[in-house]
């Protein structure tokens, strides 16, 4: 009925041309005629929209579906707000009325260069409100920059607006330098605040298949960056006598929608718990990966560390990286070495070439630095690294971020994230190389293997005699594993998922001579003979 109301408006010019059209949906939860089941009433809501208007949900109590009435807001525009039954209900009302009462500005769009700038969060919007502000972050990606050009439009009372704004980087260095000592990494966790909120608006109304990789890339920054997040805890231990049992608080979001009868606010839980006597947020972990020269880096998370070991082979050579004959999934990876120079000799070899197999789903994919190939029986289908793009289809999802990386999921488990290095245009040594993410090994089977397949479900060691070395900085140590004495080396390797110029340094004991005595068997056991290689 409002949208009908508000056609007829506009359609009889009753209402300013460039007015801001806003309809308040309010309920208690409560359905006592018409259409109830929430899919329907959102496939109903958005129909009617046609985003022509925005549509603002104001849940009244604990008895309402909160996640629904956010999710049917955000898919048109808007926001929700729950209005707690209390005295000051009159004032929370008052609040959220004050919010939407005075649109300024409609159709908000704010463009960067895009061959300067990477990981933006949102930059167009539908309405700005008096008294609100808009917040855009992203990274700038070429450290020689001086300055960049941001252009700005809208849509005001009286007619369009665009502006354009010279931003002069060394000046704003200048200023963050001389701050550092009150904002510290201000900037890099606000774009990663923002980043965090509008992954989690995302999950609430994406497709079950993209929900996953939404949930996974949300979380990944929560730990990153330390925020409490619903998909994250904080742990705060209270300290007590030395020999008396400490208390621990499980910190959490409440999650809207939940009832809170019978627990305090904010949600708590009390376990036992023994040091260490701090508050910290949940640690982060680096996935098992392989990168650059190729380093592998192994995660094991029951020690709170990792393991590392370089294979050097020929160029040409191809490594399997996993095989799950049951499941019938396999990683293969082709070696490329440097350009040919006179009078310079390098042994360096990367991952030029990636190639995926699922048998089940009966999908092969090859990622080369210039392309990704999908073959499903016989379809083909083909992305560049230039542009952004995805498939989604009976449990197989692909999303590729354009010059970035591209993300593999395959049902609810085995996701793969292939990383796209570009070295400078007309390099006279290096090439454009890949590196290789697993995200979620979980539902792999026992039989899993490969140089990274094995030990997706763990791996045994110990550590005794660290000592030091002639550089400080790496220590050897005894490593004892699978009956064997190996002496290791105190290093570090880089995830470049995140800092894709610089990389994430990743400490790691350092097995030498190609992982012997860490991988089962030699190296070359895991060379095969083509991308595609899987055992029957």
């Amino acid at each position: 009925m409002a949208v009908e109301l508000l056609n007829q408006a506009h359609e009889n010019k009753t209402l300013p041309e460039r007015s801001v059209s806003l309809i308040v949906l309010l309920t208690d939860g409560e359905a006592n005629k018409g259409e109830s089941n929430p899919a329907k009433i959102q496939e109903n809501v958005k129909k009617a929209i046609q985003g022509k208007y925005t549509l603002y949900s104001l849940g009244f109590g604990t008895s309402v579906d909160y996640p629904f009435l956010e999710k049917l807001a955000l898919e048109n525009s808007g926001i929700a707000r729950r209005i707690y039954e209390d005295s000051d209900a009159e004032l929370q009302l008052q609040g959220f009325y004050n919010e939407i009462a005075n649109p300024t500005l409609i159709n908000i769009d704010m463009q960067y260069p895009e061959n300067a700038i990477a990981d933006l969060t949102k930059n167009n919007f539908k309405h700005y409100f008096d008294g609100s502000e808009i917040v855009v972050a992203g990274r700038v990606t070429d450290n020689d920059l001086n300055s960049f050009i941001v252009d700005v439009k809208a849509d005001g009372a009286d007619k369009s607006m665009k502006y354009t704004e010279n931003i002069q980087l060394q000046d704003q260095d200048d200023v963050t330098e001389q701050q550092k000592y009150i904002f510290g990494r201000f900037t890099e966790r606000l774009w990663a605040y923002l980043t965090i909120q509008q992954l989690l608006e995302k999950r609430l109304y994406a497709d079950p298949s993209e929900k996953a990789n939404l949930t996974a890339q949300a979380l990944e920054l929560s730990l990153k960056f330390k925020f409490v997040t619903p998909l994250t805890s904080m742990v705060v231990t209270k300290p007590e006598e030395k020999d008396k049992e400490e208390e621990t608080l499980i910190a959490d979001k409440l999650v809207e929608g939940q009832s809170t009868y019978n627990q305090p606010k904010p949600q708590r839980q009390f376990i036992s718990h023994s040091p260490p006597r701090q508050a910290s947020p949940v640690s982060y972990q680096p996935p098992t990966f392989v990168d650059s020269d190729p380093h592998f880096v192994i995660n094991v998370p029951e020690k709170n560390d990792a393991l590392c070991f370089n294979i050097q082979e020929e160029p040409g050579v191809i490594l399997n990286l996993i095989e799950d004959k049951q499941l019938g999934i396999a990683v293969n990876a082709e070696l490329i070495g440097n350009k040919h120079i006179d009078n310079v000799i390098s042994n360096e070899t990367y991952f030029g070439r990636i190639g995926i197999v699922n048998r089940a789903m009966k999908i092969r994919i090859e990622v080369t630095t210039e392309k990704i190939i999908v073959l499903n029986n016989k379809n083909k289908k083909k992305f560049s690294w230039q542009k952004t793009g995805s498939i989604s289809s009976e449990g197989f999802n692909l999303v590729v971020n354009k010059r970035r990386n591209v993300t593999f999921s395959f049902g609810e488990g085995a996701t793969f994230v292939i990383l796209l290095h570009e070295v400078w245009k007309g390099h006279p040594l290096h090439r454009d190389f890949l590196g290789f993410y697993t995200m979620d090994d979980h539902t792999f089977s026992d039989g899993v293997h490969g140089l990274l397949g094995q030990f997706f479900h763990g791996v045994n060691y110990e550590i005794t005699e660290v000592h030091k070395t002639d550089d400080p900085d790496k220590p050897d140590a005894t490593m004892k594993l699978k009956n064997n004495l190996l002496t290791v080396t105190r290093g570090e390797q880089r995830d470049y998922r995140k800092n894709l110029k610089n990389g994430d340094k990743i400490p790691c004991w350092f097995v030498h001579f190609n992982g012997k005595g860490l991988i089962d068997g030699t190296h070359t056991d895991y060379i095969v003979s083509d991308i595609f290689s899987i055992s029957d």
